[in-house]
């Protein structure tokens, strides 16, 4: 696919993202994240360093075989020739030809500072260096692209030196210059004034490199367009060295939704959610809740005043429809909340509350009460919808008579767990006893393995998360704790919580909540 070349979005997750503490791809991983960012739709790919990482060399290499790429171009990054060094002669500028890329990103040095004290070179020199390497690639028919590494720091020393280097690339070839905020201290009221300065004095194509120390990498790079930049270089939920890169999603949901410019192929803007999270996983990281866009909070609503509007209008509290990139509103559940917030909680776990104002306000009350004492129905929507189903009468699918834990250590220091569970359903006794690596999984096998007795689907569910918070102060004597179980019956994942000053009670109402609601979901897959 030819994509047009008005505006370009460039993503460089592979190589600058890369730098962020914790990642490490793989090459099997680097191509993973290229398929996805193709189909997202951007349109170039910085694949690396070939050359200088054997990784990247190897990427580059498994890429014309492994990638089929439909949006974007492929492209490589390295540096201009050393200096003292005929640009034929140098190793890394070869490997760059080598990698068979059809794209080649240099980066130079624009600040008069670092050409003197890190290349220990004349500024005459480094501009020759420049155009040596720009004119050599693109003879060799590549497209090329001119990172000015530290280009802002560099115009406060030197205004004119970095455009000088501006000119020099683009009379030699080089498609876009890009203007690099390298250290991240930008912020969007200078940023906007030294681009339009600077695009006004070179007349060069520029594009944007924003680093984010300031927490201002996308406003710097969304300001950096409104000033006239059409080459937006950015990172996969802001991954990056330090505090990261100017995040790709934020920033393209802000130049198609908010400024009207068409950077993706028609559609791919709802994939936003998918793509990021996807991402995520891969870098073994988890996603951020609270990403502007695509995080799981991004219309999450709390207090009841939201939610009342919400009711009437959607758009009165959210600034676009989650839907345009692929998110859902959400409605919290918690002790700010009001009649609204529960009527539309229902709604969007299947439930019409509408009119039912008793029902309703039973919900509302329970809900406050139970927050006073510690629960929380935020991140436990399963527990919420047991509570709202026994509003309906929900018949209870086993009852528990007894539990009890026994926790040992033995002569050689090893630790053993059991625990001893009597339920009664449908007018039977059962009595379980398991082993686990711990109390509450000795529970949790004790529990599952009694009432599949009657109901053997409940060997399909398993725990895939346990988190435990101690809240200190909230009855105002001692300590309480919160535990939050998730489980998984392989069709979907749910949340439930409980709340107690013993920790294997807690734990003990989660379980029972988890196992509860796996039962209702089974009953409603057989329907």
């Amino acid at each position: 696919m030819t994509r047009p070349d008005a505006f370009h979005v460039y993503d460089t997750t592979l190589r600058d993202g890369a730098q962020r503490e914790g990642i490490s791809y793989s090459v099997n991983d680097k191509l993973a994240v290229a398929r996805l960012l193709d189909e997202y739709g951007v349109g170039f790919i910085e694949g690396g360093w070939p050359g200088a990482m054997p990784k990247d060399t190897e990427f580059f290499e498994r890429a014309r075989t492994e990638l089929s790429l439909r949006n974007a171009e492929l492209v490589a990054f390295g540096a201009t020739r050393k200096a003292g060094v005929r640009v034929q002669d140098d190793l890394q500028v070869q490997a760059l030809l080598d990698s068979e890329a059809p794209v080649i990103t240099i980066v130079a040095k624009s600040d008069v500072h670092h050409v003197v004290q890190a290349l220990r070179a004349s500024l005459d020199e480094n501009e020759a260096m420049v155009r040596d390497t720009v004119r050599f690639l693109t003879q060799e028919g590549r497209r090329v692209f001119v990172d000015m590494e530290h280009f802002f720091d560099g115009y406060k020393h030197d205004r004119d030196y970095g455009v000088r280097l501006l000119i020099a690339a683009a009379e030699e070839g080089a498609s876009v210059g890009v203007l690099c905020d390298t250290n991240g201290g930008m912020l969007p009221m200078g940023m906007h004034a030294i681009v339009a300065d600077v695009l006004e004095r070179s007349g060069v194509r520029l594009g944007i490199h924003c680093q984010d120390d300031t927490a201002c990498a996308v406003a710097n790079t969304v300001t950096a367009v409104d000033a006239g930049v059409t080459h937006v270089q950015c990172t996969a939920n802001g991954y990056g060295e330090r505090t990261g890169n100017a995040d790709l999603f934020p920033v393209v949901a802000n130049l198609q939704l908010k400024m009207g410019i068409d950077c993706l192929p028609e559609g791919n803007i709802r994939e936003t959610f998918r793509i990021s999270h996807a991402l995520a996983e891969i870098a073994n990281i988890s996603p951020d809740t609270h990403q502007a866009y695509a995080g799981v909070s991004s219309f999450a609503h709390k207090a009841g005043l939201h939610a009342s509007a919400l009711k009437i209008n959607p758009e009165l509290y959210n600034h676009i429809d989650p839907s345009e990139v692929g998110n859902d509103q959400r409605i919290l559940v918690t002790e700010m909340a009001g009649r609204a917030s529960i009527e539309l909680k229902g709604k969007e776990l299947g439930y019409n509350l509408t009119g039912d104002t008793d029902r309703i306000g039973r919900v509302v009350d329970k809900v406050k009460d139970l927050e006073a004492k510690g629960w929380t129905f935020e991140a436990a929507d399963a527990s919420f919808e047991l509570l709202l189903l026994a509003e309906d009468g929900l018949e209870k699918k086993f009852d528990v008579e007894s539990w009890r834990t026994i926790v040992e250590q033995d002569a050689a220091g090893d630790v053993h767990s059991e625990a001893t569970v009597k339920v009664h359903a449908n007018g039977e006794r059962f009595i379980s006893t398991a082993e686990g690596n711990g109390p509450v999984n000795a529970l949790d096998r004790a529990l599952r393995a009694a009432v599949a007795q009657l109901y053997p689907q409940v060997e399909d569910l398993e725990l895939v998360d346990y988190k435990v918070r101690i809240l200190e102060g909230v009855t105002g004597t001692d300590a309480i704790t919160r535990v939050l179980v998730g489980t998984t019956d392989g069709h979907g994942d749910w949340s439930t919580v409980g709340v107690h000053e013993n920790v294997i009670a807690a734990s003990w109402m989660a379980l029972e909540d988890s196992l509860t609601f796996g039962l209702v979901r089974a009953e409603r897959r057989a329907e």
